[in-house]
């Protein structure tokens, strides 16, 4: 493995500063990694290298002694999850239907990042429209989890997981309703942030004002996620829930390890059946917690009604953002997606509204639970990684799951607070599958949340696990 991809996104942007690097020698470097490791884990199935090399040119020509000059990530090459539209860059959403689409313009997500300095490389593969946390479609195929070749690197934001963990790139865009940044991150072994709706502008987009998809980053650590939303975040005119960046910058809240004076820890939300090696795995939390100085309570938020309220709002929301593609392409769209239109389209208006009162609810709860914790801590998914051929899982531990997004409950209940929520490296089952646990803060407190990260990663101390070169079974 070049020692180049083995660099931390911060340790390679700050060679690029200081000018002991380029960014047509990052360029290159990721490229050569993508070319030995790929064929392994298909994560990065388009590449736009003549496209990257322009742009890196053109921030090399505008350098000054000003380190600012080329943005937080001065030429740091990227990888865009596959949702989002690269202006001259095949942008296919995983899905037939839009197999040979070109757009010419960019989605508000990419030219913030390039106008901060990134360097947009390759398009990270995703299962069709983001349905799912198993990464595949029928236009790339199944992306493989480097840890171990014949498993599956979760989803949605798979491609960007897997690209990470394999040094493929440096950072990586993913998206998160159901747990679409979290779970790539636990199965991976490598970091993703859902941030409050708004931190992170989009757009234009059909439902400005829904907030249970959000845009974040990921990342081999901590400080390489709070690099990225540096450079993610601000408002934005189309996008009217954006916040402004803060103050004080992302990375330097990571820089400024907090200990939580008071941490909830649950193994299950006190709705889900975990698997018995997540939950081994998850007692780490607890101890490093305790090791750190914090008070560590068996509790969790009242979430009983979290399933049928997230499954509702899902509906509505495929319905709005694909169900206009039912009726001239149902041939073309894959089973999981048919069924998330037609059960929203089956719903009621009184049981729509039932869901929205049923989810302020669960805000209110929130609320009130963080009076009196600092941090919410649990597992980030209720399994560890599976047979990537198994396209979800339809029971864990002898129960029985209800829909094809049931493993997906414990990411799937936090969507529904609202609040920040970071998956972090914890440790590795007996097996040798990694195991991650989600950090969640109260709204808009992203800050606090990567200090407390940036604390818990540390005590860990297995940020280093990454990159890999992926392994097989055998």
């Amino acid at each position: 493995m070049n020692d180049v991809v083995k660099l931390t996104a911060r340790q390679a942007v700050d060679l690029l500063k200081n000018k002991k690097v380029s960014p047509l020698e990052l360029i290159n470097a990721a490229l050569e990694r993508i070319e030995q490791t790929d064929g392994a884990i298909n994560a990065l199935p388009t590449i736009c290298a003549d496209r990257a090399r322009q742009h890196a040119q053109r921030l090399m020509e505008m350098q000054s002694d000003n380190d600012t000059s080329r943005g937080q990530l001065h030429g740091l090459p990227v990888a865009i999850k596959d949702l989002k539209d690269v202006a001259g860059v095949r942008s296919t959403r995983g899905s037939p239907i839009y197999a040979n689409h070109v757009p010419k313009t960019s989605d508000r997500l990419v030219t913030n990042i390039e106008s901060r300095g990134g360097v947009v490389l390759a398009k990270s593969n995703t299962p069709e429209f983001g349905a799912g946390a198993n990464t595949f479609n029928e236009v790339f195929g199944k992306t493989r989890n480097p840890w171990n070749t014949d498993l599956t690197c979760g989803g949605s934001s798979g491609g960007s997981g897997a690209a990470l963990a394999a040094g493929q790139i440096w950072l990586a865009t993913g998206s998160d309703l159901g747990g679409s940044l979290r779970i790539p991150a636990s199965f991976c072994s490598v970091v993703g942030l859902r941030p409050t709706p708004g931190r992170v502008a989009h757009g234009p987009r059909a439902d400005p004002y829904g907030t249970l998809s959000v845009e974040g980053p990921m990342g081999r650590n901590v400080g390489d996620v709070a690099l990225l939303l540096d450079a993610q975040s601000g408002s934005y005119k189309w996008d009217p829930l954006s916040l402004p960046s803060p103050e004080t910058s992302f990375v330097d809240s990571a820089d400024t390890p907090a200990v939580p004076a008071r941490v909830a820890y649950t193994s299950n939300l006190g709705i889900a059946t975990v698997d018995s090696s997540v939950v081994e795995v998850g007692r780490l939390a607890v101890s490093t917690f305790e090791g750190m100085g914090s008070r560590v309570d068996e509790a969790t938020i009242d979430l009983g009604d979290a399933e049928d309220t997230f499954q509702t709002l899902r509906g509505t929301q495929y319905v709005a953002g694909v169900g206009r593609l039912l009726a001239d392409h149902r041939d073309l769209l894959k089973d999981e997606v048919i069924w998330n239109i037609e059960h929203g389209l089956s719903l009621t208006p009184e049981q729509i509204g039932l869901a929205e009162v049923a989810r302020g609810g669960i805000i209110n709860r929130t609320a009130r639970f963080f009076e009196t914790y600092d941090v919410l801590v649990c597992p980030t998914v209720l399994t560890p990684p599976f047979d990537v051929d198994i396209r979800f899982l339809t029971e864990v531990e002898g129960v029985e799951l209800p829909t094809y997004i049931g493993w997906l409950l414990m990411t799937f209940a936090l969507t529904l607070t609202g609040c920040p929520i970071i998956s972090v490296p914890c440790g590795f089952t007996e097996s040798g599958l990694p195991v991650g646990v989600q950090i969640m803060a109260p709204w808009k407190e992203e800050a606090y949340l990567l200090s407390v990260a940036s604390a818990f990663e540390q005590e860990v101390g297995i940020s280093e696990s990454v990159p890999l070169e992926p392994r097989t079974s055998a």
